[in-house]
């Protein structure tokens, strides 16, 4: 099973760019898209009945921000738009589906850039998302969980990590957020296959920073440690364009 994310930051402006063609020749078993900007009735008909997949919409209430979006060519058995709590779920961040052999959620996850409101609004978000998780790890659960963090965990996650260390994105209360998410029994599946460095999600458009490869790696497919035996691949797709971020996958056998 091909499981693919991608922060498309803004599914109309990424579809003028070629996504469903991209889409259609990658196939993925699951694709999770975040930053979709638009609600279902303002894309093209052929994103909403895309190639036979169900798709499921978490769009935000303000118009042009934030949603997220999953297509699955199986049913899943279940379908929960958010965790519950209106704050965090007028903005459309999360999806979660459930399938036979994993938990599936789609995180857009919030940006603490703006200002110390919006930072501690998006480690309030951090906590309710790990606890919300961690509820279904003890009952037993498997989980997957992908989409853009918002965060690059350690140094060698961006390229210019000295001159970020305190910029949201590189704070160390964000890394030390994903060091506790890790003890809690997750795993970076990319790093299970490759730890080099200059590996990165998201470049600024404004520099032209994804041509000199000044980027930061903030999209990630975690899943839980008892997971592991079933994860067969990880990967970043940097060489796809259509956005500020790359696609990012996982190949699993279930």
């Amino acid at each position: 099973m091909k499981i693919l994310s991608w922060n498309v930051n803004g599914i109309r402006a990424a579809e003028r760019k070629g996504l469903f063609k991209w889409f259609k020749k990658e196939s993925p078993d699951i694709l999770c898209l975040q930053e979709i900007k638009a609600l279902p009735e303002q894309v093209l008909p052929y994103l909403r009945n895309a190639l036979g997949y169900y798709n499921f919409w978490s769009p935000a209430e303000r118009k042009g921000y934030s949603g997220v979006v999953t297509y699955t060519k199986e049913k899943p058995s279940e379908v929960k738009n958010g965790f519950g709590i209106e704050k965090f779920d007028i903005e459309g961040r999360t999806i979660i589906t459930e399938f036979p052999s994993f938990t599936l959620f789609n995180i857009y996850f919030p940006n603490g850039k703006k200002n110390r409101e919006r930072l501690d609004y998006k480690l309030d978000f951090y906590d309710t998302f790990l606890a919300y998780a961690d509820n279904l790890k003890i009952q037993g659960k498997n989980i997957v969980v992908c989409g853009d963090f918002n965060t690059a965990h350690k140094e060698i996650d961006l390229a210019r990590p000295k001159e970020n260390e305190h910029i949201s994105g590189f704070l160390p209360v964000e890394r030390a957020w994903i060091d506790t998410f890790i003890d809690h029994g997750y795993v970076d599946t990319f790093r299970q296959f490759n730890k080099q460095p200059e590996h990165y999600t998201w470049w600024d458009l404004k520099t032209r920073a994804r041509e000199r490869n000044v980027g930061w790696r903030i999209d990630y497919f975690f899943v839980n440690k008892e997971f592991l035996p079933h994860l067969k691949n990880a990967f970043i797709m940097q060489d796809d364009m259509g956005s500020d971020h790359c696609p990012i996958g996982i190949e699993i056998k279930v």
